[in-house]
């Protein structure tokens, strides 16, 4: 599992036990804080508590303010987001905090690095004011905050769906490949998968998780260095081989065709589906045709329901679905879809489904 600071958050009040995110907003620009505090309190499940203008000051002020979640700008005068992420943790070690990163190589790194340090999410930080207000970057944000308060506080509300959840049998299945999908939240939950895994798959891996393109190849490479499996953001045409990650590049759809040599990847710049590029369905759907249905799909968490089609389209070829649980998910949209639909086999927590996927992928075949 990912490391994590650990040791007692501060007595719970009435305030953090209620229903409401209490959010701290830090960024050295006024105007930043202006707007991202004005859009967060324009949700009333979140009330902005704080909004310190450099890291020093956010350290100073965690104790009083008693924030559930952080919204934390990396690149800050006095003391950088970096700098203060683990002084943040050790004084408040159940305090979630968001890196807020520029759409830049440098900025991706720095954020994925925090997020192996303890950060829980990371949002791509709008290039100019008039980008702020955009639809999709609030929604982003509301959500993480939410998903991530609510975590914090451990306060999941039963499910109330339409339909029971019903598990399936799982088949007999030589899968050939797992195939995973994740959005909101998603770093973090891939970054344990992925250690949870280790070494010992005997199928290639391939991952949609949406993501900026700035951001992908750093993913890629931060995946890598938990010493497990390699990762490399997949290459238009390469044969997919056992034990190796392939990760869908930013913008573009990644499928999976069958060959002569086995299992290739194909890039695609085909319409967004599901307002997603890349998106989970086209893999998964190329997946079933490819594999025969021979898949094993794990859909961790995120925001929306892409994966329900191509996943739908695995099981009925014959292949098998994990979900994430609603309890440890950021967002219990992508898992809930398939599980309310009925068509996983297990729904589980984080930790629970590497052991799980390893139980079900054995005597895999390439």
């Amino acid at each position: 599992m990912i490391a994590r600071a650990t040791g007692l958050a501060p007595p719970p009040d009435a305030a953090s036990s209620s229903s409401v995110a209490r959010v701290m907003v830090c960024d050295d620009s006024a105007v930043i804080r202006g707007a991202l505090a004005r859009m967060l309190d324009s949700d009333p499940e979140i009330d902005v508590v704080a909004k310190p203008e450099n890291g020093k000051l956010a350290v100073d002020t965690i104790r009083s303010a008693r924030p559930d979640v952080i919204v934390l700008d990396i690149e800050m005068p006095v003391m950088d987001g970096l700098t203060a992420l683990p002084l943040l943790l050790r004084a408040d070690p159940g305090i979630r905090i968001i890196m807020a990163s520029t759409l830049t190589t440098r900025g991706a790194d720095i954020a994925l690095r925090a997020l192996r340090l303890g950060a829980s999410d990371y949002i791509p930080k709008p290039s100019s004011i008039g980008t702020i207000g955009d639809e999709s970057f609030k929604r982003e944000l509301l959500e993480k905050v939410k998903g991530l308060s609510r975590l914090r506080r451990r306060n999941v509300k039963p499910v109330r769906a339409a339909t029971p959840i019903v598990l399936r049998t799982a088949p007999p299945l030589q899968a050939r490949l797992l195939a995973v999908g994740s959005s909101t939240g998603g770093p973090q939950a891939l970054f344990a998968l992925v250690q949870g895994l280790g070494r010992s798959i005997g199928v290639p891996m391939v991952i949609t998780q949406h993501m900026p393109a700035t951001f992908t190849p750093i993913l890629a490479d931060h995946i890598t260095r938990l010493g497990l499996m390699p990762c490399t953001e997949a290459r238009d045409g390469e044969v997919l081989a056992a034990g190796r990650i392939y990760l869908a590049p930013g913008d573009k759809h990644l499928l999976v065709e069958a060959n002569r040599s086995g299992l290739r990847a194909r890039l695609t710049s085909d319409p967004p589906e599901n307002f997603c590029r890349p998106s989970v369905d086209p893999m998964l759907r190329s997946a079933a045709a490819a594999c025969e249905g021979r898949v094993l799909v794990a859909m961790l968490t995120g925001m929306g329901s892409d994966g329900l089609a191509g996943t739908t389209r695995i099981i009925e070829a014959g292949g098998a679905a994990i979900g994430q649980d609603e309890a440890s998910s950021v967002v219990w949209g992508m898992p809930g879809a398939i599980a309310r639909a009925g068509l996983c086999h297990a729904v589980l927590p984080l930790p629970k489904i590497a052991p799980k996927l390893l139980e079900m992928l054995k005597g895999a075949r390439p």
